[in-house]
Formats: C-alpha cells, sequence, structure tokens
C-alpha cells in the first residue's frame, strides 16, 4: 500500500512543473512512510511513498524498472494471486530480482499489456511509463478500492493518489460548481467529476493510455449481471450458501498473505464477524480489534464483538471512544479531506485507524456486504416499495400528516416520522427516482435553493443525467431490485464508502483489505435471486444463513444500532460559535458569494429549532466544504 505520483510533459512547458515532484510525493508520505523513492527523466517524473507489506527489501522498493530500463511502473495496492502470476511468466521465460508483486505486476503488463488486468485479484491504482515510447499507462482495480485522480492539458498529463498532490504542481484552481451542486445533494462528489474543473477520478474497472497529448480511456470490467441468465437462480438455496461460504473463504485467504503484523476489524455485526471468523481458521495467532462508544451506550456493539473474539479465540481488543476524543480529532479529520468528503462516520473510522495502526499494518474489514447483499434500510424500503398492498397505499396517502410531524435522528419517535415521509415521498417516483431520491440527504431543487443566482447560472439543467445513466439505467425495471444494489456498487460504495475507509486508514499508514469486494465473490453474488438476498423479514439473507452454525446466535437475536456521530449536540454546543462566526457566518457567506445567504440562516434556524429534521447533514456538508475551502482558496 502507497502513494503515488507523477508528471507526463509534453514541451518545454510542461517539463517545468516537473520540479514540483518532490512535494507532490512528500504530500503523500502519510500514504506510505516506510521510503520515499523518484524517477525523473526530461519527459516523465515519478514519486512514489512506500507502505512496506510484501517482500520488505530495498529492491522492492519504487519506482522500479525492468532490466532494460524501458519501463517504470508506480503501483499503489496488493495483487493477491501474484505467486501465481509469477510461476506463469517464469514458465515464459521471465526472470526476477525480488518477491515482490510490484516486479510480478511489471513484468504481466510487458508481457501481456492491458489484457494483465484480467488475471489480477486485488486492490491497485497504477502507472507504468514506457521511455521508448514517452507514454504512460494507468491502470484502476474493479470496484475503487484505491484512488487515482489525474489532470491533462496541452503541456502535461498529472496523476496521483490524492488531489492534494496533483494540485502540487503548480495548477490553477478553479471550483466546480456542478459538483458542487452534486455534493450538497449527497455529501460526497461521485467520480469521475472532483470539487475542481479539469481534475478527474479514472473510473473503476478502467485503463488509461497517455501519448502524444492524447488520453485514450477504456473500461475493462464491469459486474456481468445479466438477470435473463443468472445460473445461480437455477441453484437450490442450500447449494447457493455453500457456493458462498467457498468462495468467501478463498477470498478471506487470500488477503491473509502479508510480511507484516495482520488484524480485522471486529464490530459484532455479521460482516466483520464472518470475516475474522475464517481468518482465524488459516491464521493463529489473528488479532482483532473494535471500537465502542462509551457516552452513547446504547450503540455500543462492543460485547457482540467479544462473543465472536471468544469463540473463535482471537487476541482481541477494544478501544472506548468518548465523544469528547470524537470531537478532538475532528478538525484533523477535516484537514485530511482533499476535496469535501461529509459522511461523518469518518470520523470513527479514522480514530479506530489511528488506534490500530500502532499495533498492526494490514486489517481487513467488512465493508462491501451490504452493497452486495442489501444491508441498508433504503434498501428494506426500496424492496418494500416494490411489493406495493395497502401498507404503502396507507402510507402514501398519510404523506401530509408526516410532513407536518417532528422529524430528527435524535428520538426513535421522530425518527420514525422522518422514514416514513421519505418513504412516503418515495412511492410517489418512478423506480430510478426513487433510488435518487433515498440515495440523497437533499433533493437537487433543494441544493440550488443553497445557491446564489450568479452560481445557479453556471449550473446546467440535467447536469447529472449521463452519469445517473451509466450507474442507474433508464431500462430499470420495476421489479428488478439487483438493479439498486448494483447501483449502490457503482455509486455509493466507491465514491462514499470506499473512499472514507482509504482516506482514514491511510492517513496513518493501514493497509485495509476487503475480502467481499474479491472480484469472484462480487461476479457470484450478482448472478443470485433477489430472494436469496432479502425478503420481508430478513436483510443480507444468504449471508446471515450461510454463516448461521460458526457466528454466536446472540448475533441474530439483536436489532442493530448504527453509531450516528453526535453532530446535532456539537452543532449546538462546542461548535456554535464556529458556525455563527466563522465558517457559516454571514460575512464569510457574503465574501464567498457561491451560498444564498438568506438559505444559510434559514438552515442555522432550523438547527437550533424544536423539529431540526436531517439539518445537521446539511449543516455539515457546509462545515466540510467551508474548512476545504479556506483550507485551499482563502
Amino acid at each position: 500500500m502507497c502513494g503515488i505520483t507523477g508528471i507526463l510533459a509534453f514541451n518545454l512547458a510542461g517539463r517545468v512543473h516537473a520540479i514540483n515532484l518532490s512535494r507532490a510525493t512528500d504530500l503523500l508520505s502519510h500514504r506510505g512512510p516506510d521510503h520515499r523513492g523518484t524517477f525523473i527523466r526530461e519527459s516523465c517524473s515519478l514519486g512514489h511513498r512506500r507502505l512496506s507489506v510484501i517482500d520488505l527489501s530495498p529492491e522492492a522498493a519504487q519506482p522500479m524498472s525492468d532490466l532494460s530500463g524501458r519501463y517504470t511502473i508506480v503501483y499503489n495496492g496488493e495483487v493477491y494471486n501474484y505467486r501465481e502470476i509469477r510461476h506463469e511468466l517464469i514458465q515464459k521465460g521471465h526472470t526476477f530480482r525480488t518477491r515482490s508483486d510490484t516486479e510480478v505486476l511489471l513484468q504481466a503488463w510487458m508481457e501481456y499489456g492491458s489484457h494483465c488486468l484480467d488475471k489480477l485479484n486485488g486492490f491497485f491504482a497504477f502507472a507504468i511509463y514506457d521511455e521508448k515510447e514517452h507514454k504512460l499507462f494507468m491502470a484502476r482495480d474493479r470496484f475503487g478500492i484505491k484512488p487515482l485522480y489525474y489532470y491533462i492539458d496541452e503541456d502535461k498529463f498529472i496523476f496521483a493518489s490524492e488531489m492534494q498532490s496533483v494540485l502540487a504542481y503548480g495548477l490553477e484552481k478553479e471550483l466546480n460548481y456542478e459538483a458542487l451542486h452534486t455534493y450538497l445533494q449527497f455529501n460526497y462528489i461521485p467520480a469521475p467529476g472532483t470539487i475542481l474543473e479539469n481534475i478527474h477520478v479514472l473510473l473503476p474497472g478502467h485503463f488509461a493510455e497517455v501519448k502524444d497529448r492524447e488520453l485514450r480511456i477504456q473500461r475493462y470490467y464491469d459486474i456481468p449481471y445479466d438477470p435473463a441468465r443468472n445460473p445461480a437462480s437455477r441453484l437450490s438455496y442450500d447449494r447457493q450458501q455453500q457456493k458462498l461460504t467457498e468462495l468467501m473463504e478463498v477470498s478471506v485467504q487470500r488477503r491473509l498473505v502479508s510480511d507484516v503484523p495482520l488484524g480485522t476489524f471486529l464490530s459484532g455485526g455479521i460482516d466483520s464477524s464472518v470475516i475474522s471468523t475464517l481468518a482465524k481458521r488459516h491464521k493463529e495467532d489473528l488479532r482483532t480489534f473494535s471500537i465502542g462508544y462509551a457516552d452513547e451506550p446504547f450503540f455500543d456493539e462492543t460485547e457482540y464483538a467479544k462473543l465472536v473474539a471468544k469463540k473463535i479465540g482471537s487476541d482481541h481488543t477494544v478501544f472506548k471512544l468518548t465523544n469528547d476524543e470524537l470531537y478532538e480529532n475532528l478538525f484533523s479529520i477535516l484537514d485530511r479531506f482533499d476535496q469535501p468528503f461529509a459522511d461523518s462516520s469518518a470520523i470513527p473510522v479514522y480514530i479506530l485507524s489511528q488506534l490500530v495502526s500502532k499495533e498492526i499494518t494490514v486489517a481487513l474489514s467488512g465493508d462491501g456486504a451490504d452493497e452486495l447483499f442489501s444491508g441498508y434500510n433504503k434498501h428494506s424500503a426500496f424492496y418494500r416499495s416494490l411489493q406495493g398492498g395497502w401498507t404503502n397505499r396507507g402510507v402514501k396517502a398519510l404523506e401530509p400528516l408526516w410532513k407536518i410531524l417532528p422529524k430528527s435522528r435524535n428520538r426513535a419517535l421522530t425518527n420514525r416520522f422522518r422514514q416514513l415521509h421519505r418513504f412516503a415521498a418515495g412511492l410517489k417516483a418512478g423506480p430510478g427516482d426513487r433510488y435518487w431520491m433515498w440515495a440523497a440527504l437533499m433533493s437537487g431543487q433543494q441544493a440550488l435553493g443553497l445557491l446564489t443566482p450568479a452560481v445557479r447560472g453556471k449550473i446546467r439543467p440535467g447536469h447529472q443525467e449521463k452519469w445517473q445513466q451509466e450507474i442507474f439505467p433508464s431500462t430499470f425495471r420495476d421489479r428488478d431490485f439487483n438493479r439498486m444494489l448494483l447501483a449502490d456498487m457503482k455509486l455509493v460504495l466507491p465514491d462514499d464508502m470506499l473512499k472514507k475507509v482509504d482516506l482514514m486508514s491511510m492517513a496513518h499508514g493501514l493497509e485495509m483489505r476487503v475480502p467481499f469486494l474479491d472480484h469472484e465473490l462480487v461476479n457470484f453474488a450478482f448472478t443470485l435471486p433477489v430472494e436469496a438476498k432479502i425478503n420481508g423479514r430478513m436483510k443480507k439473507r444468504i449471508l446471515q444463513d450461510a454463516f448461521r452454525e460458526i457466528l454466536p446466535a446472540e448475533l441474530y437475536n439483536r436489532p442493530k444500532h448504527g453509531f450516528e456521530v453526535p453532530l446535532l449536540k456539537w452543532f449546538r454546543t462546542s461548535l456554535r460559535s464556529t458556525i455563527e462566526n466563522d465558517l457559516l457566518s454571514d460575512r464569510l457567506i457574503e465574501e464567498q458569494g457561491i451560498f444564498d445567504v438568506k438559505a444559510v440562516r434559514k438552515m442555522k434556524r432550523k438547527l437550533f429549532s424544536w423539529d431540526p429534521g436531517d439539518v445537521h447533514a446539511h449543516i455539515w456538508a457546509l462545515v466540510v466544504f467551508q474548512w476545504w475551502w479556506k483550507k485551499y482558496f482563502s
């Protein structure tokens, strides 16, 4: 796991920007604290920060060139099946100087070109420079576990693991107002756009080639979903479970390859418990870690994590966090966002990564299971919305009532009113629009209302339609629930969940591995019928049933309590002065000319009212943006 950056210059003006390579590389030091390396040629300069995980020898450091010196790679990630590929390449006459997967990846590309990507099982973002052809090749893993940003103009092409590293080459910054509009709706920015014009994200499952000022991007992988030809649908439910357990075990075993200390995140939920249980079968000295909330016992699930740890016999560590400790890390976390990102669950992930990184270098997590097997409340709502019936008709008919009742996440009753209002509103829409409504925290029209007339004039009507169509085709069939999960895999997973985990873990040099996102497992999951994943009583049905006999029974006999960072409490107390006198003050809002000062005042009034609804999430999005804007623009 590492940080990578580089510049391919097309002319003298482009080469001038290469003097910034050193700074761009050093801005990634947290991603790779073990070694710093650079490669400098007339047309191309590459930088690398190394987190040593496989083959810790100096010979495995990067940038790494082949024996001829023609090809040079910088690489972030792990290829779990590198030994098998290495053996295949040796049979073809290749020789190796190291035991690293980096050298295997480089020589696989030399042998197979872009087709080597089909052979890789792992997660990665890498770039290879061909000095003879003055050409750069880049690729990103199938699901976007590792990030890759890029910029191109007539003089140069720049790439990096983080946007701040791209900016370090001395680029002009121009706000992308359409991305801001989308961010206000989702609290994150969907790829390939970013908050800045002309800086983009290479999409998951894509590679790019750059030569002579021309950038060519091509998809090499897409989840092979065809509802008319689902082979798993012809299997019995017992056989589906058996196949899932086989794929899960292989995936976890692959991800235990490491030359440094390794453990698992164990929350006490089904997903992480499955991974920890399977990992213990193949790693006798497994360490497991969980995080608890000393001030929020209702949300503390560490007792369930302890039950799993005791059953499997892992060396378990529990970290108990107070709300004060969460708050103390708040501003450090805001500094880590290279573009606005307002998923508040990043806060506990950051702190857990900080604590765990002092003990191990590699951790396995349960990310991806909810998107694959339908684990979110919105999935239950979407499933129910497709069933019809008198209950749906009744909720829909009572929408005027839900609209006027107090709505807040802070109490069970008001949270229920909030959920019923969202459900009733969604029932009025078609399945496609319903998905966007429930995936977003505010509508596109509400987001426009937060912006000044001048900014609204810069936002093209329908600017989101292209990527929405890519993620969620208009041909969506009413009863095809799997298409909702497919949309989550292309939107929520890479741009929210995986981005959060990558940013927060790599801030402390901790490598996170995600067994649920082995592509063989994902491909299988999208051959399963809907009823294997969800029914009227159970989410993630097949995952729960397949591992029921090896997990503690207590995990199945309790409600799940997702932890909510106490933003509303902070905004009304510790952060009130920061909001009113600094980040969301009338003075700053008017000076910026981005947000409508009256709309922001209205949001602040609602924040301190008896009926705050979801306004704390909207305020948090503004706070994150303002902090970022002051850092990069002020």
